[in-house]
């Protein structure tokens, strides 16, 4: 997590239904513990994501370069 110095104080209306299912699910002991742990996942899975897109780009590069034909089974490709 963040350290402190890089904190800032800042304000929120929040769905408190919504805020203490996360804090649970999460295992958080506060409500600013909860909101850094769901901000974090979400980081850690852009990232992820990010890293997937270029693999799964790099991949089919490689298999038309390869020259490798890519059939649309589904028919959901245009």
């Amino acid at each position: 997590m963040q350290t402190v110095s890089s904190r800032k104080n800042k304000h929120f209306i929040l769905n408190q239904r919504k805020l203490d299912k996360a804090k649970k699910i999460l295992g958080a002991t506060t409500e600013t513990e909860t909101v850094e742990i769901a901000l974090e996942r979400i980081i850690s899975e852009a990232e992820a994501n990010k890293k997937a897109w270029a693999a799964h780009d790099k991949f089919v590069k490689a298999m038309v370069e390869g020259g490798h034909e890519i059939i649309d089974v589904y028919g959901n490709l245009d």
